[in-house]
C-alpha cells in the first residue's frame, strides 16, 4: 500500500500541476476577448458615470465641460475688461456728485482683483499672451485661453464682477451709455469658471423624482406585455412553419418581412394607420369597440400605449419566431413519433416533449428580447414622442429629452447609467436561470 501511494501523489500532482496550466492557458486565450470587451462596452458606462457627478450644461458656458477646481477664461475676460474699464473712465468723466463716487469705487475694485489675477507669474504670462493675440485678432486655443485659479483669488474675482454688474444696474437711469456697460458687466462674469463637480447629487434627485419612476413604469409595463405577446404568437409561428408543408420556404421569409422593415420606418407606417381621421386600423379598432373614437389611439394615455405594443408586437414577432424556429430544429422527431406510438396527444408531446427541450432556446428568445424591449427609443419616440401626457415616455426616451434637448450632460449622463443598471440586472437574472438549465441538461 505504501508503494501504491508513492506512485499515485506524482500522477495527482503532475494532474494539478496540468490543471492549472490549462487553466492558465484558458484566461491567455479569453484575456483579448475581456479586453476588447471592457474597452467598448464598459469604458462609455464609466465615462457616463463620471459625467454623471458633474452639473454639465452646453447652454451655459461655464459648465460646459467638468472642472474641479476654480478657472479663468482668460479670452472671454480680455474680450470685456479692458472694455468695460474704459467705458467706466467716459462714464466718470460724465457723472456727478455720488453717481461718480460710485462707478470709481466700481473701477478700483475691477481694478484691484486684474492685478491680483496677474500676481501669479505663470498667470500673468498667459494673460499677457492672450492680450497680445487679441490685439492683432489670432486665434487663441482652448489651453491657452482657460487657466488654473487659485481659489481665493477666484472667489474675490467672482465678487467683484457680480457685485460690480449689480451696482451698474442700479446705476442705469444715470448712465449715459447703460446698455454697453451693463452688457459688458455682465458678459464679465461668465469668465470665471466655478467647480461644477456635484457628487451623486444627480442620482438623487432621479431617484426621487415621480417622471423617472413613471418613465420607469411605461418601460416596465411595455417591456412585459409586449415580449409575453411576442413569446406566445412567435412560439404559435415557429411550431407552424416548422412542420412541413407545401411553400413553406415562402411562407418563412414572408413572415420576416416586418422584421425587417427598420424601426423608424414601421413606426412612420404605424403612425399612418392610427391616424385619427384617416387610419384604417384606427378606424377597424373603434368599429369593433376597442376605443370609442379613432381619435383615442393615439391621444388617450391607454390608447397610445395599446399602439405601441402593438406595433412592436407586429414587428418582433418574427425575431421571436425564428429564435425559437432554431430551437426546435434540433429535437429530435424520433421524440414525437415515439410519444405517439405510446398513445400521448398533440398536446401532451407539446407540454412533455417540446417546452422542456426548448426551455434554453426560449430563455436566449427572452433575454435578447427583454433587454431589446426595455431599451426602446425609436419606435415610440416617432410614433407618439413619449406622450400623451408623458403615458408612453420611456427611461431612453427621458434620457435623450434630458440629454439632448435640455442639453443637461450631466443629469442625461446618470439616466444613461440607470439604464444600463436596470438591463444589467435583468441580465443576470436571466443568465442566472440559463446557466441553471444548461448545467441541468449536462
Amino acid at each position: 500500500m505504501p508503494n501504491n501511494q508513492k506512485q499515485i501523489a506524482p500522477k495527482t500532482k503532475q494532474k494539478a500541476k496540468k490543471k492549472r496550466s490549462d487553466r492558465s492557458l484558458g484566461y491567455m486565450l479569453i484575456a483579448p476577448s475581456m479586453i476588447l470587451i471592457l474597452i467598448i462596452a464598459i469604458w462609455p458606462v464609466f465615462q457616463s458615470f463620471y459625467y454623471s457627478m458633474f452639473d454639465l450644461r452646453l447652454n451655459n458656458p461655464a459648465k460646459s465641460e467638468a472642472y474641479v477646481s476654480y478657472k479663468v477664461n482668460l479670452q472671454t475676460y480680455l474680450d470685456n475688461y479692458p472694455f468695460l474699464i474704459s467705458s467706466l473712465e467716459d462714464e466718470v468723466d460724465q457723472a456727478t456728485g455720488k453717481t461718480k463716487s460710485e462707478l470709481e469705487e466700481i473701477k478700483t475694485n475691477l481694478e484691484k482683483v486684474d492685478a491680483e489675477l496677474k500676481s501669479d507669474e505663470e498667470l500673468r504670462s498667459k494673460y499677457d499672451e492672450v492680450d497680445e493675440k487679441l490685439t492683432v485678432m489670432e486665434p487663441i486655443s482652448e489651453e491657452l485661453a482657460v487657466s488654473d485659479l487659485d481659489k481665493d483669488v477666484a472667489l474675490d474675482l467672482e465678487k467683484a464682477v457680480t457685485d460690480s454688474s449689480e451696482r451698474i444696474r442700479e446705476l442705469k437711469s444715470e448712465l449715459k451709455n447703460p446698455e454697453d456697460v451693463i452688457g459688458l458687466s455682465s458678459s464679465l462674469k461668465d469668465s470665471v469658471i466655478t467647480p461644477n463637480f456635484i457628487g451623486l447629487k444627480h442620482y438623487k434627485e432621479n431617484l426621487t423624482d415621480s417622471r423617472m419612476w413613471k418613465a420607469i413604469q411605461n418601460t416596465t409595463v411595455f417591456t412585459v406585455i409586449s415580449v409575453f405577446a411576442e413569446l406566445v404568437i412567435g412560439l404559435a409561428i415557429a411550431l407552424l412553419i416548422n412542420k412541413a408543408f407545401f411553400g413553406r420556404g415562402l411562407v418563412r421569409a414572408t413572415i420576416l418581412i416586418p422584421w425587417a422593415i427598420p424601426t423608424a420606418v414601421s413606426a412612420f407606417m404605424w403612425k399612418y394607420l392610427y391616424d385619427g381621421q384617416n387610419g384604417i386600423v384606427a378606424k377597424a379598432f373603434a368599429e369593433i369597440g376597442l376605443f370609442d373614437q379613432m381619435t383615442d389611439m393615439l391621444t388617450t394615455s391607454t390608447g397610445a400605449m395599446f399602439a405601441v405594443i402593438f406595433a412592436d408586437v407586429w414587428k418582433t414577432t418574427p425575431y421571436m419566431a425564428l429564435l425559437l424556429l432554431a430551437g426546435l430544429q434540433t429535437i429530435p422527431s424520433s421524440l414525437y413519433e415515439a410519444a405517439a406510438i405510446d398513445g400521448a396527444s398533440k398536446w401532451k408531446q407539446f407540454l412533455k416533449i417540446t417546452l422542456p427541450l426548448l426551455k434554453s432556446s426560449i430563455l436566449v428568445a427572452l433575454l435578447f428580447r427583454t433587454l431589446d424591449a426595455f431599451r426602446v427609443f425609436d419606435l415610440i419616440y416617432v410614433l407618439t414622442g413619449g406622450g400623451p401626457a408623458n403615458s408612453t415616455e420611456t427611461i431612453s426616451i427621458l434620457a435623450y429629452k434630458v440629454m439632448f434637448a435640455q442639453t443637461n450632460f450631466g443629469e442625461g449622463s446618470a439616466l444613461s447609467v440607470i439604464v444600463f443598471v436596470c438591463v444589467a440586472i435583468i441580465s443576470m437574472i436571466y443568465i442566472k436561470f440559463l446557466g441553471r438549465d444548461l448545467l441541468n441538461d449536462r
